[in-house]
């Protein structure tokens, strides 16, 4: 538990805590340190957001989940990053995508009357809490027009990577036809059809009707 604190202590948000604080609502039960393996789903579309969770260690991923249960990722937060913090308060607080670990991740949970508690009498708590929701809103705001900005090759390659951590296969099962698929970007199927011709002649995959085969590992990275 020592390097949990430890952690803790370094975090934006918690770090204004001292030890002893930290330690005792830890022993209280007010802080709760929750663990995930990786590609452990953390929140689904419509789970309802009750508490914040703060990221000790590891990464996990936002991901859209399209009609036909296909994953996109959206963005991703790390070390430091909060879920819940903007979502929290609002009237419906209920996640609109879905959360999974990328990593075997570790996360400080803090439910949301303590956390309230917390902002009526630490002031300080209470601006840090605003200054990194308001953050962590542009940023996710930035991220989502990012997203929806992608080239077709860029969605064409994060299709490939979520679906290779899901199955850790290098060959990627379509559950759905190319047009769904293209529908899904954004765009025709002519246009989708067209870039995968392209990375099929540059080397970087192979495909069929069925599956798209990932033949240069370095899209991966």
């Amino acid at each position: 538990m020592n390097k949990y604190i430890n952690k803790m202590q370094n975090i934006p948000l918690i770090d204004i805590f001292s030890q002893k604080e930290i330690e005792d609502y830890l022993e209280k039960g007010y802080f709760k340190i929750k663990k995930y393996q990786k590609n452990s789903i953390i929140h689904i579309d419509g789970d309802k957001c009750t508490k914040i969770e703060v990221i000790l260690s590891g990464t996990v991923v936002v991901d859209r989940i399209d009609y036909s249960g296909n994953l996109f990722t959206i963005t991703d937060f790390k070390e430091g990053g909060v879920l819940g913090a903007n979502l929290l308060f609002s009237k419906k607080p209920y996640y609109p995508l879905t959360i999974t670990s990328n990593t075997d991740t570790v996360m400080l949970e803090i439910e949301k009357d303590f956390l309230l508690k917390l902002l009526w009498t630490n002031k300080k708590f209470l601006e840090s809490y605003l200054e990194f929701s308001s953050t962590n809103t542009a940023r996710l705001t930035s991220k989502l027009k990012y997203s929806v900005n992608k080239t077709i090759r860029e969605n064409i390659i994060n299709f490939l990577k979520v679906n290779h951590r899901k199955t850790n296969s290098l060959k990627i099962k379509l559950k759905i036809t190319k047009k769904e698929l293209a529908e899904n970007f954004g765009i025709n199927r002519t246009s989708l059809s067209r870039e995968l011709k392209k990375m099929k002649e540059e080397g970087l995959i192979d495909f069929d009707n069925n599956s798209i085969t990932i033949r240069d590992s370095n899209i991966l990275n």
